[in-house]
């Protein structure tokens, strides 16, 4: 649309709104916001898209900054993880919180506990605090509440996995190729009879670890054993559970693959507990992995660079940065810990 008939479009409707004004020039609410207040970080050439909108469309400039929410930035985004007991969240944090320190804002992060009401009662009381911007592990469930915050400038990036009705920037993991590599890796050593210890199916990162397993046993010409997959390992309890229900089968793994490092830490006490012998392998390095009292091969990714490109996606977009958003995937790298003790 020209900007001759994207003026005509919006005076035949009545007086111009933001949202037309911000659809002329192209950018997001928030950067014809900052236009207006004058914000000096603002990229130059982005502020005079806006105000070349606001002349096409013939937009008062008192009239837009009077129906525009006070935008003053408060020099602090929110960090909403999802359990806080998880070592992975606390490492992602601190990525955060080094670039949040390096722009000169304040990092606030609280804890969903992978619930997504308690997710949309944080973000939203948050963005009534005036945030400049969210990072969200999100639960389980519809996005689509963020919707209308984003359209009144709140900026919003995604990590581990994308929101659910809603459209934002996500960075991610290479969960697929991580888990074709464990599964590819424990294949070759002759192993036939693998427990997957997983999290429930509706959880996006545990179908893409499922899918890449199911992909290396395809390529080995093998198929999962249903038997051998537990989607209930949630925490270490669950796992250790699960893992000595397999093992009381009468043909029991012999090769062990957990969801993350809560898993592996089941996995590891239900070995010792019962004296067992077994391959293990999974994902996420953790602090303590080295004292494991079994060898284990971990996937590890650095979540601390996650935080931070996460958190410098997220300064990008609260500058002004325009465009579709985008989807960046992070690699990993095999790691060997722990040991027979």
């Amino acid at each position: 649309m020209t900007g001759a008939s994207a003026g005509r479009s919006a005076s035949s409707r009545g007086r111009p709104t933001m949202n037309d004004v911000a659809r002329e020039a192209g950018v997001s609410l928030k950067t014809v916001s900052r236009a207006v207040n004058g914000v000096p970080t603002l990229d130059p050439a982005l502020a005079e898209r806006v105000f070349a909108a606001i002349r096409t469309l013939g937009y008062r400039r008192n009239e837009l900054a009077a129906t525009l929410r006070s935008t003053a930035s408060t020099a602090t985004i929110g960090l909403i993880i999802g359990d806080m007991r998880n070592s992975f969240y606390s490492s992602v944090a601190a990525g955060t919180y080094e670039i949040a320190r390096e722009h000169g804002t304040h990092l606030i992060t609280a804890s969903a506990e992978e619930q997504v009401e308690l997710e949309q009662e944080l973000a939203l009381a948050l963005c009534q605090r005036r945030v400049d911007g969210l990072l969200i592990f999100p639960a389980v469930g519809d996005q689509s509440y963020l919707q209308p915050e984003m359209d009144l400038g709140t900026s919003v990036v995604f990590l581990d996995r994308p929101g659910t009705g809603v459209s934002a920037d996500s960075v991610r993991l290479d969960n697929v190729a991580a888990a074709h590599t464990l599964a590819s890796m424990v294949l070759e050593e002759g192993h036939r009879r693998v427990g997957l210890l997983l999290d429930t199916l509706e959880v996006l990162t545990i179908r893409e670890r499922l899918d890449g397993v199911r992909a290396a046993f395809e390529e080995a010409g093998m198929t999962l054993d249903d038997r051998l997959i537990s989607t209930t390992a949630h925490d270490p309890e669950a796992a250790t559970k699960a893992t000595v229900a397999m093992l009381d089968l009468d043909d029991p793994p012999t090769a062990f693959i957990g969801k993350n490092n809560r898993a592996i830490i089941g996995i590891v006490d239900a070995l010792v507990t019962r004296g067992a012998r077994a391959r293990v392998v999974g994902f996420d390095d953790f602090e303590m992995s080295r004292f494991l009292p079994r060898p284990v091969t971990l996937a590890s990714f650095d979540v601390v660079e996650l935080g931070r490109r996460g958190a410098t996606r997220l300064f990008d977009r609260i500058a002004g940065s325009a465009g579709e958003p985008t989807t960046e995937r992070l690699p990993f790298t095999i790691v060997q810990r722990g040991s027979y003790r």
